[in-house]
């Protein structure tokens, strides 16, 4: 099992931080209190050994007893005698810098009350935070760090200097029946040979084998498939590193039934192939 415990001054990035694990597959808890993380650690939770918790990541902060946040530098030892995988990130800005954030998004401090101003409880927040920030094995200063930096931080403390695959979502579909909404990439076959004009080929689809074998015996069919291949390997790392989690891939013939789901059957291939997760739609097929 991996755990990872991240904490930090509000309004230094935790949000981010924690969206950031949701995307590398941690199954992600906010303000979990430290007595159920106990009982997570200790095996008393049965669901802690379920395969959805695998990989899990808290978030702690400062509403949080401050009697139990001293605790926790224990808890993180136990869990590492017991073989867990368990890590502590630690967010954390000048006063400065975290002053301004508050007065632009005009959102309220957790900590301040009405005898305490936003300076003083920044202080008192560090304060409380400290048994965490002590025990972590990584502290990300974020008062120069912009979204997509802090992303990458955290990307690459967990899972190396690599960006994790992006999961694709290749759909197929017929020009005649609309355009697919909020996709990252469009590709028009319909400049390709069309086995609707084939009688024997007319009533079958582009994943039947006689459509295969007819357009795979076309030069052109072959050069698209490879500069579609060969444009989104170079492309889609741009993509992931950028942060990008999904991308929808969309491939479009006249009709939707043979040209279209055959290219759309081979990039599924590419793309598993290179490691992806590969979800595939065929929207005009029943």
């Amino acid at each position: 099992m991996k755990l990872v415990i991240l904490s930090g001054l509000s309004g230094s990035g935790k949000s981010v931080a924690l969206h950031t694990l949701e995307d590398l597959g941690y199954y992600c808890i906010d303000n979990l209190p430290l007595f159920l993380l106990k009982d997570l650690v200790l095996g008393l939770r049965k669901a802690a050994l379920d395969e959805a918790f695998t990989n899990t990541a808290v978030g702690v902060d400062a509403r949080t007893n401050p009697d139990e946040l001293r605790l926790l530098p224990e808890l993180v030892r136990t869990a590492q005698e017991r073989g867990i995988d368990c890590r502590v990130i630690f967010l954390e800005t000048n006063t400065d810098t975290l002053i301004k954030r508050f007065s632009e998004t005009r959102r309220k401090h957790p900590l301040t009350r009405g005898d305490r101003s936003l300076g003083e409880a920044i202080q008192l927040e560090r304060d409380l935070l400290e048994p965490i920030r002590s025990c972590a094995g990584i502290l990300i200063d974020t008062t120069q760090t912009n979204v997509h930096e802090l992303r990458d931080r955290v990307r690459g403390w967990l899972v190396g200097s690599v960006s994790p695959k992006a999961s694709i979502l290749l759909q197929s579909f017929g020009f005649k029946h609309g355009v697919p909404q909020d996709v990252d990439f469009v590709f028009d076959v319909r400049c390709l040979p069309n086995p609707h004009w084939q009688p024997e080929l007319k009533p079958l689809t582009g994943r039947d084998p006689p459509v295969v074998a007819f357009l795979e015996a076309s030069p052109e069919v072959q050069r698209m498939r490879d500069d579609i291949q060969s444009f989104l390997a170079h492309w889609i790392p741009s993509f992931e590193t950028d942060g990008r989690s999904y991308l929808t891939i969309a491939i479009g013939c006249t009709g939707g039934q043979h040209r279209s789901v055959y290219m759309t059957e081979a990039l599924r291939r590419f793309f598993e192939g290179d490691g992806h997760k590969v979800i595939v739609r065929h929207r005009e097929l029943p």
